[in-house]
Formats: structure tokens, sequence, C-alpha cells
């Protein structure tokens, strides 16, 4: 009889799954006009989707349809949760064969995609194309449509019409003659901005800026010195190889002499942000308003909003001493901020690495401000930020110890390890896209924003020694996550791995049961605290950028600030007047598997040869001559050098050279052949 009921319970969930699938599949057909103006017609939802377009991609995964996507480009694979979905090239050089081999119903794609749509052999190409603001809106509701997600794509717009509605309303008080000239910095060998009528201009107006006008409309324009003087920039911004310009340029006359170059006015900002208008919208807006007007938005008197909690999500954490758990969403400085709040139902023993041993805590935390106010919290210090925190909490300073981090709560990992009696839990955010540090090797220097912060709370009593031990077990838990994800030192990425964050910062918490004098590493305790950081710390960093082990090897470059179109700008290579068909012939490339292991081979080796661990090379010479060949789709007898040990590690720069080599003998022996 038990069988027959579990037999008629599997039935149910295959019929529910049954149900499911067919009222997607069977939504009806689906009409959309593109931005080229031609006409989509679908039966059905569609299931198995290539898009070609980063910011489609982002909005896809924004509103919950990603399971119908199979195929991205490398520059979405990023997006948390992307590390599944085969990547097909380049935005520019697509593979059609990658993408056929997919069977995709659906392909969407740009109008630069126009010859390769050609050769899809009819499979249907949706065309998007990004010239305002207002796209960006017209797209999500496009895509929303497209997979029967409606609701969460007019979800999707509204936040983003909330954003910048408070943003217009924010600096429309801020006088004409306080308004900041505001550039976007972009070209390598030629100074470029985006052109007049762009939407990148649009968005400098949208965050209170002025933007320049050169009478020059484009995506991309180039400017001359002259109108650089005559605009004289107050606020310069850019994204990933943009930093090159600045190093190129501004160090010259005329160009250095612009208000922004000599006060320092430059920021950098994620691509996906700067080069979009998407889903992400009005956080970038958010955030680069409050950077060009901080002094104004740091004014309390000129808050829109007021401060207080706006919405509770409960968690649990199976303690007897623990009261209340929860993320608390509150309004500071007019943006939405987030704290872990976990109450005691007594007073607590508890050690921060922030502020020493305390006693009498009633509530410990972990709080993050958003982008938005990362500008804004710097000029404070920690005690005027949890007097601001706090009241807007209803926490009391004298019984709360809280941590302070830029990665979302949305993000928070709740880690559990269990022995016997003992419980460990362990609360963890993580952030490493812009602060890693490797220790003992980085110089102390502050970068962008990203901690990783811990929370420990276990049943056992531990004592003063045990609490203190326990910051090592904790920290060595964290630093091998780290080394095992292959996280990157911001300041030298090519050479260093990180060990941890420069904001790192970590909460223990006493509890009542048997009292534990040790929690180092050969006791059970030491193990329980480690394994959680291990462990919570590889999740909150996956949850917070995307970053997982098996990541593809376009992000193992992007980890080391290196990309392929990066690579062919800087290498000085002349096989070809178009670099960016070389850019793209590299990219194919590293779509072979063997290629790709091949040079994540050489990233090791090349950590192997900064330790002095690895001195041999002349097995990996002879592996570099057969990749080449490889690619050329002939021997090559001589690795041509684009790269030197000066550039980067040794082994890396033989594996980029035998790359380029093999596609420069490769397109060599096309050109010939035609």
């Amino acid at each position: 009889m038990k069988n027959q009921l579990n037999c008629g319970k599997s039935w149910k969930w295959v019929l529910v799954f049954w149900i499911s699938f067919c009222a997607a599949a069977w939504a009806g057909p689906i009409e959309i006009t593109d931005d080229s103006g031609n006409q989509i017609h679908l039966n059905a939802v569609p299931r198995q989707v290539v898009s070609l377009m980063p910011s489609a991609t982002e909005i896809i995964f924004a509103i919950g349809a990603e399971a119908a996507l199979t195929g991205i480009t490398l520059h979405s694979a990023g997006i948390p949760g992307a590390g599944g979905k085969t990547v097909v090239g380049g935005f520019f050089s697509p593979s059609a064969d990658r993408i056929l081999a997919l069977k995709p119903d659906l392909v969407i794609a740009s109008s630069v995609h126009s010859e390769l749509i050609a050769r899809l052999g009819g499979v249907p190409a949706l065309v998007m194309e990004t010239r305002k603001m207002s796209d960006a809106f017209r797209h999500i509701q496009m895509m929303g449509a497209l997979f029967d997600r409606k609701a969460a794509a007019d979800e999707l717009v509204e936040k983003n019409r909330r954003q910048l509605d408070l943003i217009a309303r924010k600096v429309e008080n801020i006088p004409a003659e306080k308004r900041k000239r505001v550039m976007r910095l972009m070209g390598r060998d030629t100074m470029m901005t985006p052109g007049s009528d762009s939407f990148q201009n649009e968005m400098i107006r949208a965050a209170g800026g002025i933007s320049p006008d050169f009478g020059k409309p484009g995506a991309v324009v180039p400017v001359t010195r002259e109108e650089w003087v005559r605009f004289n920039p107050q606020i310069l911004y850019g994204c990933g190889g943009d930093r090159k310009a600045a190093e190129s340029f501004f160090t010259q006359e005329g160009w250095k002499s612009v208000d922004a170059v000599k006060q320092q006015r430059i920021y950098m900002f994620p691509c996906d942000l700067t080069c979009r208008a998407a889903s992400h919208l009005g956080d970038f807006v958010s955030w680069f308003a409050s950077l060009i007007y901080t002094e104004e938005f740091s004014d309390a008197g000129l808050e829109l909003l007021p401060r207080r909690v706006t919405g509770v999500r409960p968690l649990s954490l199976a303690l007897d001493f623990v009261q209340e758990v929860a993320v608390a969403a509150s309004v500071i400085h007019d943006f939405e901020n987030k704290s872990l709040i976990v109450d005691f139902k007594s007073p607590r023993t508890v050690v921060s690495t922030l502020e020493g041993q305390r006693e009498g805590i009633l509530t410990v935390g972990n709080h993050y401000s958003p982008p938005p106010c990362w500008a804004l919290n710097h000029a404070r210090s920690l005690q005027e930020l949890r007097s601001e925190i706090y009241p807007a909490i209803g926490r009391d300073e004298k019984s709360a110890a809280f941590l302070f981090t830029g990665a979302d709560m949305d993000n928070l990992v709740i880690q559990k390890e269990t022995f016997r009696e003992m419980t460990v839990y362990a609360l963890v955010t993580a952030g490493v896209s812009g602060n890693a540090v490797r220790m003992g090797t980085d110089a102390g220097l502050y970068y962008e924003p990203g901690t990783i912060n811990m929370i420990f709370l276990t049943n056992m009593r531990l004592t003063p020694r045990a609490l203190t031990r326990a910051i090592i077990s904790a920290t060595e838990g964290k630093t091998a996550a780290l080394q095992d994800l292959d996280i990157r030192s911001t300041c030298l990425p090519l050479t260093a791995a990180a060990t941890g964050t420069g904001t790192d910062n970590i909460i223990l918490v006493q509890g009542d049961g048997l009292s534990i004098d040790n929690a180092g590493g050969h006791c059970k305790m030491g193990e329980l605290i480690a394994r959680a950081a291990y462990a919570g710390v590889r999740e909150a960093i996956f949850r917070q950028n995307g970053i997982a082990a098996q990541r593809d090897i376009f992000q193992r470059l992007a980890d080391r600030h290196l990309s392929v179109s990066q690579l062919v700008s800087d290498s000085g290579c002349d096989c070809l007047a178009e670099k960016d068909a070389f850019a793209g012939q590299a990219e194919q490339a590293l779509l072979d598997p063997a290629i790709a292991g091949f040079l994540e081979a050489a990233m090791a080796l090349s950590d192997g040869a900064g330790r002095e661990t690895v001195n041999d090379l002349v097995l990996f010479e002879t592996w570099c001559l057969e990749t080449a060949g490889r690619i050329a789709g002939t021997p090559v007898e001589a690795i041509n050098s684009h790269f030197t040990d000066d550039d980067m590690p040794k082994p890396l720069a033989m594996a980029l050279n035998a790359i380029f080599t093999g596609v420069s003998v490769h397109l060599a022996n096309a050109e010939k052949s035609e």
C-alpha cells in the first residue's frame, strides 16, 4: 500500500510538471516587431535561445527566463548562473557553427550580425539596437512578452523608473553653476567619446551632469585636443581597458590640463554598467550621480525620503540563544540599504576584528550600503556610520556589534556545520571584484569596495582563547576558498593570487553550551569553523560576483585584467590591417577546449614559476609549438614574439605568443588560398 501511495505521489508530480510545461509551451503564438522592423512570428515561447546581445542576456536573467538560454557571448559569461551556458564567441565574432550546433529556435542579435544571420539557414533572428535610454525599457518589455514573463518585466521597468525619478528629483535643485561637465573616456591611440546623440550621454544628463556636444552623432566619435580643452571635463569615467587611454593621454600637454585630470576625478565602472542600457540602468545612474555630486548627496538636509525600515525578510538559525534573525531593508541617504540583524535572548560576549572583544551584546549584524552610498560613506568615520545606521534600523549602539560591506545582503550565505553535539553557523557575504589583495605582496592602497564579512555563531561556550584562535581558523578557511577559486589580486592580477580583500572582518559569538578552550586546526571546533568559512565564502563569491571554479577561459583572462581584443590592440601585431578580425579569430581559437585548456595550464604554470616551484619550461615550449600548429592547421616551426616576460609571467607570455602565432599563420594561409 505504501509503495502504491508513493507511486501515486510520483505520478502527481509528473502530471504537475507536464501541465506546467505545456502551459508555457502552448502559451500561444508570439508576434514581435524587432528594432529592424522585421516581424518575428513564433508558435510558442522559445526554449532554445542564443543571445548575441549582452544587454538582452542580462535582461533575460533579470526577469527569470534564463532557462531558455542555451548560448551566449563571452561578454555575458560572468553573469551569476551563466556558467552552464555555451559560449558561442564574442559579440563581434560569434561562431555560426557553434550557434547552429545548439539548434536554436531563436537568435537575438544586432544589426552588426546581418551577415551571420544570413548564414543561419532561416533560424528566426530578433534584432535589438540601443540608441536611447528608453530603448532599455522597451527591450525589457519585449523580452517579457517573448518569454511570457510580463509581470517580471513590468516590475523591472518600474524599479528602474523609480530610481531615475529619484535621481532627477535629487539633482533638479542643484544650481546651474554647480553642475559638473562630464565625459565618457574611450579610445586607445585616439581619444574617443560617445556621440552627442548616444544613450551614454543621455545617462550623463540623467545623473545631473553636463554632457559634451561636439556636433558629432554616432556611437563613438573622435575628440580633438582643442575640443577636449574647450569642454574642460570636470568628471571623466570609463570602464575596463579605458584606463589605457588615461595612461597614454594624461601625461601629454593639453590633455593633462583639464580639471578632471588635475583633480583626479576619473572613475572606472564595470563595463556592463557603462556600455549597456538594460536592467541596471537605474543602478548605474544612481551610482554615477552620487560620485558627481557627493557633497550634495551627503547633506542629510537635502534628503527626500525619511530614514526608516521599509521591509523585513525573516531567516532562521537553530540556536537556543538566538531570538530573531532577519534582513531588514531601510532607507538611508535616499537609497535602499540592507542589514542582516541577529538578535539574542540574553547578552553575549563577542569578538569582532572591527571592534575587539565586547560584552553585553544583544545584536550582531552585517550592514550593506549600496554603490550610491559608497562615496558618501568614505568621507565618514566608523563612528559616524554607526550613528547613521543604528537609529535607522532601531538598534542601540551600546548593545550592537555590526560589520559593514558593499556586498548585497540578498547574496548572504548561511552555512551550517555540525559534529555530534557541536553546531557552527557562518553568515557570509563576499565581494572580490575590486578589492582583492595578496597579503605580504600588495601595497596597502585603497581600491573599490568589495569585502568578505563572516559572522560565526556556535552552541558551544568558546573561551576568550578559543574565540581569538577561531579567527585564524576562519581566515585560513577563507583564504583556502580564494586560492581554490583562483581569485586574483586587484593590484597584481597577473602574478598574485589573492588571500583576502583589504576590508575583511569577522565576528564570533559565544554560545551557552559546553566550554571549549581551543578552536585551532587540530580540534573539531576549528575544523567546523574553517569548513563553514570555506564553503560560505565560495558560495557568497558566486552569488555576488558570479565566479565559480569552473569558469570559462575568457573569464579567467578577465580575472587577470586581460581580454583578447585588448591583447591584440596592445601586442603591436600587424599581421592584418583589420585587428578586430584578428581578435575574432583568436576568440574562435579559444572556443576549442584543447586551446582553452592549454592557456589555463599556462596560468597555473605562471603562478608556479612566480613561486619558484616551476623552473624547467622545455616541455612546455614543445606544447606551445604543437598548439600553434593546431590553430594554424599546419606545422609551425617557430613562435613569434608578441609579448615578453616584461609584460607578463613567462609561461603566460609563451602561451599567448603561441596562440597569436597560430592565428597569424592560419590567416596568412587562408589569404593565400583565396
